[in-house]
């Protein structure tokens, strides 16, 4: 009996992680095991980045509404601390997005914390 060595299948497996190792430098597109080893990484990467990316995110739009804030004549923490006195409930995305696009909404937000605080 011949022996069977399963080449269609280890093949596919191959081709298909060099496949997700296209338009990776040199070796690590070309070479199987370099290109395991750089998939490898690079999953976990994405992984560990896109839970970053909602950090990065948060801190842009924090320092949005503090730049906002400072401008109307508030902090950014006395700014939170009045949204949440006076009942606003406003995520940090929503706050920063007012503060770019609408400013003289953004200015009655900063009147409305204000008036909370006192």
């Amino acid at each position: 009996m011949s022996r069977a060595t399963n080449a269609p299948a280890s093949r596919k497996r191959r081709s298909r992680r060099l496949d997700m190792a296209k338009g990776f430098y040199g070796g690590r597109s070309k070479r199987f095991r370099q290109a395991t080893e750089a998939v490898d990484r690079a999953m976990v990467m994405a992984t560990e980045h896109r839970k970053l990316r909602k950090r990065d995110f948060r801190g842009l739009w924090i320092a949005r509404i503090n730049a906002a804030a400072r401008a109307n004549g508030i902090t950014y923490s006395r700014f939170i601390e009045g949204l949440t006195k006076a009942g606003v409930k406003l995520n940090r995305k929503a706050l920063s997005e007012i503060a770019i696009a609408d400013p003289t909404g953004f200015a009655s937000l900063v009147e409305q914390a204000k008036a909370a605080i006192q």
